[in-house]
């Protein structure tokens, strides 16, 4: 009866066990067992293989299948090469020889580590399991530290997303794809004009471009999918999330919680590391702001099928809540409105701060051609006028900021030798420990709150080194469009970050309203009110980001 139950022979080889060498591959593995039990008279002989799992878990799919048949009552004898081969979790390698296997009467053999069920315990067994779970520890340990220093000095830790390829000369380097490349900016395009990942995909997939498993699929000569041109909303956002695309290398973006789970977590941003120019960009970094930004404002169609020009950049000027977008079902896009969403039909939190999308398209159309028009007429006096006006400002702040800085360096060395102080006359017995412990108590308190003080005056002064990059960057964005017949979502989206909307006085004819609107890379124009010199006059009234709506509007 014995005999007519199986015998497994079961073989395991990880990645790591492969740079052993031969001893431990499947072809040696399986020789030696198949050796070992024709020798011994074992029949029913059935071979399960488990190649490039690892032994730290036992979700794999040979082992799994062999502890089905046990369970089943199927099996007589189970062997493996050495103890490591069939796992290296000490806890629960245990379970299966010491409990489940004796359970269903399963005779268990580790042929080179002379463990055999049948006759008796093995007392080193347990010191062997746990040495080689020690040893899967020590290797973890090893690849990580291997990892981390790889993903530190910049080189990329996974594959090239779809729009890359491996460099042939350099597998660390990534190059663009020209095939998929283009896809990619285009999905950033429409993005930046306001269409959705939905809408996205929905337009990919009717003009018949393929997906990534698709594209993939061909060059390996691997079968198609059954739709190769089906583009999916997750597809799309995966994109839009990706900053690999403003040519950087952005590593450790997941995380295990150890060693035996292998199941991946996201990490938090703090913890990436992005290293910049590692490779072509396929998009700018201010695409790719922009576009995180515009995601947070989901936009939604109405019922009449029509989207809000604005949705997304309103904002209230008294509650600082968005305003919602109405286009009434039964009328023309004449009577499109925005109304504050605390508002809610005048039994909300705040006043209706109602305004027509036909006078904002005026309004900020008006704006951004004036900005534009006087930028191009002269953009030296512009980029000369703009660092006057915020010169004397920016040079106090960072004095004031470096002097608070420098000061915080110093009460922080003084901490540091109060302690040590502090502790030897503890030790000398000219100080109780009670007091010891009160004195270093408040010095730890106070190092902890000027620290990060510290670190909030440092990333001011970093943040300020912006301001020329972010000036260079509104200049180009007015080279980029010279002729402005129109709006569109994606000319919006580019100029303007914000639109606050104050509510209005007065009473048809008499009627007014504020409106004051923040340009992308240029929020700060108020200080070029500040100049009063003939130039800087030309510049408010290009430029001013507030706004009076007129009468009867």
């Amino acid at each position: 009866m014995e005999q007519q139950k199986f015998t497994i022979l079961y073989c395991r080889l990880s990645n790591e066990d492969a740079l052993d060498g031969e001893s431990n591959s499947i072809a040696n593995q399986k020789a030696i067992l198949t050796k070992y039990a024709t020798e011994r008279g074992f029949k029913n002989l059935r071979v399960l293989v488990d190649d490039g799992y690892s032994g730290t878990n036992f979700n794999r799919p040979g082992i799994q299948e062999a502890l089905s048949l046990v369970e089943r009552g199927l099996v007589g004898t189970f062997i493996v090469k050495d103890m490591s081969r069939f796992g290296r979790d000490y806890l629960q390698v245990g379970n299966y020889t010491e409990l489940v296997f004796p359970s269903y009467d399963v005779r268990f053999i580790a042929v080179n580590d002379n463990v055999d069920s049948a006759t008796g315990d093995n007392d080193f067994t347990p010191f062997r399991n746990l040495f080689n779970d020690f040893y899967s520890r020590d290797t973890s340990k090893k690849i990580r530290a291997v990892m981390k220093a790889r993903g530190n000095s910049g080189k990329h830790l996974g594959k090239p997303p779809y729009g890359y390829l491996c460099d042939p000369q350099d597998k660390d380097r990534w190059i663009i794809d020209e095939e998929t490349a283009p896809v990619v900016k285009r999905v950033f395009d429409m993005a930046i004009a306001g269409t959705g990942p939905f809408h996205i995909a929905q337009t990919l997939e009717a003009e018949k471009i393929p997906i990534p498993r698709a594209v993939y699929a061909r060059r390996k000569g691997e079968p198609l999918p059954e739709n190769p041109y089906l583009w999916t909303t997750p597809t799309v956002i995966s994109l839009l999330e990706r900053v690999d695309y403003t040519g950087c290398a952005c590593n450790f973006k997941t995380y295990s919680k150890s060693y035996k789970l292998k199941k991946r977590y996201h990490n938090a941003p703090e913890n990436m590391v992005i290293i910049p120019d590692t490779q072509e960009a396929i998009v700018t970094r201010e695409q790719f702001d922009r576009v995180q930004e515009l995601r947070q404002n989901k936009r939604r169609r109405t019922k009449a099928e029509r989207q809000g020009l604005f949705s997304g950049l309103l904002v209230c000027a008294d509650c600082g809540c968005k305003l919602y977008f109405h286009a009434p079902n039964s009328e023309k896009a004449a009577s499109d409105h925005y109304t504050c969403s605390k508002y809610q039909h005048g039994r909300g939190e705040c006043s209706c701060h109602y305004i027509r999308e036909a006078i904002l398209r005026e309004v900020v159309l008006e704006r951004i051609r004036a900005v534009t028009d006087f930028v191009r007429q002269d953009v030296e006096g512009f980029q000369e006028m703009w660092l006057k006006c915020r010169k004397a400002d920016r040079e106090k702040a960072v004095g004031k900021d470096k002097r608070r800085l420098a000061q915080i360096q110093k009460r922080l060395e003084n901490l540091d030798t109060l302690m040590t102080r502090a502790y030897e006359d503890k030790v000398l017995g000219g100080l109780s420990e009670e007091r010891y412990r009160k004195m270093t108590d408040g010095y730890e308190a106070e190092q902890e709150a000027l620290k990060t003080e510290a670190d909030a005056l440092e990333k001011s002064l970093e943040g300020r080194e912006e301001t020329n990059r972010n000036l260079d960057r509104f200049i180009a964005l007015t080279k980029k469009y010279v002729d402005i017949p129109e709006l569109t979502p994606a000319i919006v989206n580019e100029f303007i970050r914000e639109i606050v909307v104050y509510e209005s006085s007065g009473y048809r004819n008499s009627r007014t309203q504020e409106v004051r609107i923040v340009f992308n890379f240029l929020d700060e124009t108020e200080y070029l009110a500040r100049e009063s010199e003939e130039a800087a006059a030309k510049a408010i009234e290009a430029a001013q980001n507030v706004v009076i709506v007129g009468r009867g509007r």
